[in-house]
């Protein structure tokens, strides 16, 4: 009675997920919503039934999504969806925290990302981020011919920017999984809530914190920056990723802080989202933030004023 059950299941949801396939693939408007319904079928499957069962649900949909008119095109995001919301099912199967939920699906994620990366780079012979800037210098060129020399100072700053992202593909890889699963993992939550599952959600903004050991990366890979790297070298190109990401890092923890002690202090939830906000328009405020979060990691400020608290 059971597998009979599990077969049904297994079949109308292998039928949602050809469907969101073909849409995906040939509906241009909406196709980048659905896109976001693409892993929940396979979360639901995963979670009820099991890991064997969410492979079998992702070879079946891979296989009808191939040959009712998707062809190659309907198998990658099958896989890169359908495997993400595998980990995700499974890992709240496991009944683990949510912030290994988030890491589950942020590495599936990045592993898919990656994989597509380097195969757009064997089937092109370039980099998809090179041929992204050469694409944008060509418009910048088209640009300054149509406009004379008005806009020579800024495609000189433009070009000198595209030089220095190109080095960055490694960590564009890594923010663009986190995205991913990030909007993946909070929309599987709320789903299988909604289908009366108990699942453990992530803990709030405020309560977010980093191993202290990413403040000593941080340093390090300063300190070396500072000494100096050649351009143009594999220890440059390490550099200006692990630079960009543990900054990223310290902001987050920054961010989290100022979370924390404005609902301390019982202050409105607005203060610190225009903080937040601001800090994109006036960027100077990204720094104060990120040595926020430096001193919040290295002295433990939100345990040292939690217990300043319980103490009086």
């Amino acid at each position: 009675m059971r597998d009979t059950k599990t077969m049904t299941e297994g079949a109308i949801l292998a039928a949602i997920v050809t469907i969101l396939l073909l849409l995906t693939l040939y509906v241009p408007l909406i196709n980048t919503i659905i896109m976001w319904a693409l892993p929940l079928p396979f979360v639901v499957f995963t979670f009820r039934r099991g890991l064997k069962a969410g492979t079998v649900l992702l070879l079946v949909s891979s296989f009808l999504g191939f040959i009712l008119g998707g062809g190659v095109l309907a198998i990658i995001p099958a896989i890169m969806f359908g495997t993400a919301g595998m980990v995700i099912g499974e890992i709240h199967r496991r009944g683990l925290s949510g912030f290994a939920v988030l890491l589950g699906a942020s590495l599936a994620y990045i592993v898919h990302i990656l994989l597509l990366f380097v195969g757009m780079t064997l089937l092109v012979g370039q980099s998809p981020m090179q041929l992204a800037a050469d694409l944008t210098r060509d418009q910048m060129e088209l640009v300054e011919r149509t406009l004379g020399g008005m806009g020579q100072m800024n495609t000189e700053m433009l070009d000198e920017a595209l030089d220095t992202l190109l080095y960055l593909a490694p960590v564009a890889i890594v923010f663009s999984g986190i995205l991913l699963a990030i909007i993946t993992v909070l929309l599987s939550y709320f789903v299988l809530k909604r289908l009366g599952h108990d699942v453990k959600k992530l803990p709030p903004f405020r309560h977010w914190a980093f191993p202290k050991s990413f403040l000593w990366y941080y340093l390090v890979v300063l300190i070396v920056a500072l000494i100096g790297v050649e351009e143009g070298t594999v220890m440059f190109t390490v550099v200006q990723n692990l630079m960009m990401l543990l900054g990223f890092v310290l902001t987050i923890q920054g961010f989290a802080f100022i979370f924390f002690y404005c609902h301390h202090k019982k202050v409105s939830i607005a203060l610190p989202i225009i903080i937040v906000v601001a800090s994109f328009i006036l960027l100077p405020i990204i720094e104060i933030i990120r040595i926020v979060g430096i001193i919040d990691l290295g002295f433990d400020l939100r345990k040292r004023i939690a217990g300043q608290d319980n103490r009086s």
